[in-house]
């Protein structure tokens, strides 16, 4: 049954902006550790594609935060919200997911629901669309 869906487009160009605005101060405050570290490696190669990670990663957390009716605002935070890639050799390698963290983990675990991500960018867009759904009680 679902829960709640959400979407999201940013503007890639307003991500670059609030980076140059900031520093790396927005991308800690957006990234989880792990986003982090694969942020700054891309961004060492190629700034573009950085700026590029950072927004669609900045648009899938706001597409989870409206599916599940909260916004940012507790248990939902950046850090806790964390879009990965399905490993090599799993049917679906490199599809997005949602790993979440703590607080945000917890409650979502004890709501029985399980979410789907997509995302994808376009030199000045990064859109986002989630689909949660709510377990059926046993």
């Amino acid at each position: 049954m679902i829960y709640g869906i959400g979407t999201d487009i940013c503007d890639v160009r307003r991500i670059k902006a609030s980076l140059e605005r900031h520093g790396d101060r927005f991308a800690e405050k957006v990234l989880s550790e792990s986003e982090l570290a694969t942020w700054k490696a891309r961004s060492a190669r190629w700034p573009e594609r950085g700026v590029r990670y950072l927004a669609t990663r900045f648009s899938a957390k706001e597409a989870f935060s409206k599916a599940i009716g909260t916004g940012m605002r507790m248990p939902m935070t950046w850090r806790l919200c964390e879009i990965a890639n399905q490993p090599q050799g799993h049917p679906q390698a490199g599809q997005p997911v949602l790993v979440l963290h703590g607080e945000l983990q917890a409650w979502f675990s004890a709501n029985r629901l399980r979410s789907h991500i997509t995302l994808s960018d376009e030199t000045d867009y990064a859109v986002s669309f989630c689909v949660v759904e709510h377990d059926a009680p046993p």
